[in-house]
């Protein structure tokens, strides 16, 4: 596998040499000094030039960078990119290589780039031919801290927690398995990483990034919080996934009582209350019933 010393000369040798590549940056967490180093780490690197077309009219120049195993260019397909950009102003190749390097390689013209780097405080200005990031100040990671909810947002979250849980409790009533699992993993999960990453943002006074899907979490919450998260991941047996849901619910209640208490908002002690009872009722439930409350 070749080491970052050689990627690196390689990404940039060919900016230096080519005239039409007037800056290079690179974000993500090879500038992110809390990010954990290794193997799995991508080079996310921006070549920026007003020429695209030149580059991108055929896509086999980026073959310099080494064989690859498979390569995708996210602004040409029609998968997973419902708001595609202009590619005559921003275009990506996404490479893993044969070695087990990945380059994440976008060029963007020198406007995209400006915007695009005032508004990612991880970008490292590598290569800046013409001086136009000149006044972009030094990398960290502050665009990525954890942001206080305001006491609206708060309201919001709970809300969203115990109106969309029901949900999980029809879908299992019905044996619906896939719907049910698929609504614990989405909108259930995704308000639950919400609270517990505010949560661990009261504990570091918000001085630190959650990471994706919160994976640097571990670090700042107890690893009895962390266990009780992890065992919100049920396989696909229904009672699994009940048991999950009401893991859930404990785990929500207390995170958001502490955020609560840590900003002096009210918790939604009746919404809890009224549909943690109700979900207890949909769990014993017969499954011929014909009618949720007699």
């Amino acid at each position: 596998m070749r080491d970052e010393q050689e990627m690196m000369h390689l990404i940039m040798d060919k900016a230096t040499r080519d005239e039409r590549i007037r800056a290079v940056i690179m974000n993500g967490s090879r500038t992110n000094p809390d990010a954990p180093h290794d193997c799995f780490q991508d080079y996310d690197i921006v070549y920026v030039t007003d020429e695209l077309s030149s580059f991108t009219s055929d896509h086999r120049w980026v073959d310099i960078f080494g064989e690859q195993i498979i390569m995708q260019m996210p602004d040409l397909t029609d998968i997973g990119n419902e708001q595609q950009s202009d590619p005559d102003r921003q275009f990506a190749y996404l490479m893993l290589f044969a070695d087990g390097n990945r380059i994440d390689l976008t060029l963007m013209t020198a406007d995209v780039a400006k915007e695009w780097v005032a508004s990612d405080s991880l970008s490292v200005i590598l290569l800046d031919k013409d001086r136009q990031f000149s006044s972009a100040p030094p990398a960290d990671d502050r665009d990525y801290h954890i942001k206080p909810p305001s006491e609206k947002q708060f309201a919001d979250c709970c809300n969203e927690f115990w109106w969309v849980s029901p949900y999980v409790a029809k879908g299992l009533w019905r044996g619906e398995i896939t719907y049910a699992k698929a609504t614990l993993e989405e909108p259930v999960r995704d308000i639950l990483l919400k609270m517990l990453t505010w949560y661990a943002g009261t504990r570091t006074g918000f001085t630190v990034s959650a990471g994706k899907c919160g994976k640097y979490l571990p670090r700042y919450v107890e690893q009895s919080i962390w266990q009780s998260y992890l065992r919100t991941y049920p396989d696909a047996a229904p009672e699994h996934i009940w048991q999950s849901l009401f893991e859930m619910g404990t785990l929500f209640r207390m995170l958001a009582k502490n955020v609560a208490a840590r900003f002096d908002y009210l918790y939604a002690s009746g919404d809890d209350r009224h549909v943690t009872g109700y979900l207890k009722h949909v769990h014993e439930l017969p499954a011929n019933a014909k009618e949720i409350y007699l």
